[in-house]
């Protein structure tokens, strides 16, 4: 009952940050509530989003992965050097960037588990060396030319206004039905909560918590290399220094969403809510004509808040 009503008191913290700002700006400024900003939201972070959906799991179930900007990074400049360079097929080269993600992911996991090693310090490691095989691959920038880009570019969905969801924001809507569904729905969606609640515990009760963990951060592996390929959607470039500290943004996402670092509580929905946060703060900024390190500096703040609150709603639940 206590988890439930901390996830439910951080959800509708979160949503209520939203709201304001919402109101807030749509009051300031004209067209604010334009069904293009809106459109503009998704689209423009849509790979931010998905990383932050991958690294929810991963927190939920009491670790963290320090790797995912580096491996949106590698699979951007692997992506587009593979289909520029040496003209793969856009949907080979993303099966092997998506394979090479998930890969990637699950052998961190198995070293965090089978080793017992800090989830911090395996992740940080991979940091460095997906950062490094970017630039190993390409140490340049590369413009990807494929019609299989032009034609997806043009698919959207209509919403009224002459606004569109673009196809990234579809990958991102897709991703978040499918984590939503998984963490509410699923036995391993139980066992990631579990999981991150108490670890001895689960083992006490028998739940896989090895293949549970590897797992996690297969997914999250999975998810950066997915937000690599939308992010070459939306730029149509590939570069070894894209996403970088992008890791950082997520964790920030998906505490400012409600998700408890130490695990156990938290959901896709409030990383959602988070996201929105993230990005109406940057589009503020942009219709106030403002520097976007202010944007940098309130995420800053309402992170810290954020964490704050969370040490409020945490603490009497631990003391009874």
């Amino acid at each position: 009952m206590n988890q439930r009503w901390s996830k439910l008191v951080s959800t509708a913290s979160t949503a209520s940050v939203l709201l304001l700002l919402w109101i807030v700006a749509g009051l300031a400024f004209d067209n604010f509530w334009s069904p293009f900003v809106v459109a503009d939201l998704f689209s423009e972070n849509a790979f931010l989003g998905i990383s932050a959906i991958g690294m929810t799991l991963v927190i939920l179930s009491g670790g963290i992965d320090l790797s995912v900007g580096s491996v949106i990074g590698f699979t951007t400049i692997f992506v587009a050097t593979l289909i520029t360079d040496h003209s793969v097929s856009p949907w080979l080269a993303w099966l092997t960037a998506l394979l090479i993600g998930t890969g990637f992911g699950a052998m961190m996991g198995f070293l965090i588990h089978v080793f017992e090693l800090p989830a911090f310090l395996v992740t940080l490691a991979g940091l460095f060396f997906a950062r490094g095989m970017a630039f190993f691959v390409k140490p340049e920038s590369v413009q990807i030319r494929s019609e299989t880009y032009e034609w997806l570019s043009s698919c959207a969905v209509p919403t009224g206004g002459g606004a569109e969801l673009e196809l990234t924001t579809l990958i991102l809507l897709s991703v978040f039905a499918i984590a939503l569904v998984t963490l509410n729905l699923t036995r391993f969606g139980r066992n990631i909560f579990a999981i991150g609640g108490s670890q001895s515990s689960a083992q006490l009760m028998g739940l896989p918590v090895g293949r549970t963990k590897v797992l996690v951060y297969a997914i999250s592996g999975f998810c950066s290399a997915l937000a690599g390929i939308t992010m070459t959607l939306y730029m149509d470039s590939g570069n070894p220094i894209n996403a970088t500290a992008l890791e950082l943004d997520a964790i920030a996402i998906v505490v400012i969403g409600g998700t408890l670092l130490s695990g156990g509580v938290g959901g896709v929905t409030g990383t959602m809510l988070g996201f929105l946060i993230y990005g109406t703060i940057y589009q503020i900024t942009y219709f106030a004509s403002l520097s976007s390190s202010l944007a940098t500096i309130a995420i800053g703040a309402l992170l810290l808040t954020f964490i704050m609150l969370q040490r409020l709603i945490v603490a009497p639940a631990e003391a009874e």
